[in-house]
């Protein structure tokens, strides 16, 4: 009921910079009231730090999870909730060692340990990092047709939106500048499935995340 009534009330933005789409605010946690709302692989590796500018959600430490094929094993997913097309947006403060590979990742299409997608935003470029992959059944496979040279992450706050399409497959990441994105793919594989955050092998701080989108029903 309280999903159906948030629905029903909330704001609504555009989707995309065209702005042809609206959607729904259907989940928000600025991590206040703990993260009960999450699933993470690894409840161990997670916990809720208090700051004096509020509480964040905090992945410590690797998660001691195996996965089925090569793909991040650190995330937390948002519990209940699938969706289909959507705008993700959050903050994120990596706390990981510095290094080409310092790292946060945003998880989406999520429907299982074997498929889903995911972006992994890096300090430096190449076929394994800094790249928007696809884990299908087989060990992950970069999709991205754009991105930069690298993520600067740095020991600051940075603002992530992810805008996902799944009529036309299109996938955009936006970092800091919310209207150019730094990495873009187009693919229809996965329609639809859960949200989450994490790292592939680093740690970070997690804080007020929105997803606008429309949510799907399992049959």
């Amino acid at each position: 009921m309280k999903h159906s009534i948030l629905v029903l009330l909330c704001a609504f933005i555009p989707f995309g910079a065209a702005g042809e789409k609206k959607l729904p605010l259907v989940f928000a946690d600025d991590f206040e009231k703990g993260a009960d709302r999450w699933q993470p692989s690894d409840p161990a590796a997670w916990k809720i730090v208090k700051t004096d500018k509020g509480q964040r959600y905090n992945q410590f430490q690797l998660s001691k999870i195996k996965t089925p094929f090569r793909s991040p094993f650190n995330f937390s997913l948002v519990k209940d909730l699938m969706v289909t097309d959507f705008i993700f947006e959050a903050k994120a403060l990596s706390t990981g060692k510095d290094g080409a590979h310092r790292d946060m990742c945003v998880f989406f299409g999520y429907q299982d340990p074997a498929h889903f997608y995911y972006v992994h935003m890096a300090k430096a470029t190449d076929d394994r990092a800094n790249q928007i992959f696809i884990v299908n059944g087989a060990d992950r496979v970069k999709i991205s047709t754009k991105t930069t040279k690298g993520t600067a992450w740095d020991d600051q706050w940075h603002h992530i939106k992810i805008v996902r399409k799944v009529g036309d497959g299109a996938i955009e990441i936006y970092w800091d500048d919310m209207k150019t994105p730094i990495m873009i793919a187009t693919d229809k594989t996965f329609t639809w499935g859960q949200v989450g955050i994490g790292s592939f092998d680093d740690s970070g701080h997690w804080d007020d995340v929105k997803v606008y989108g429309n949510r799907y029903e399992k049959k």
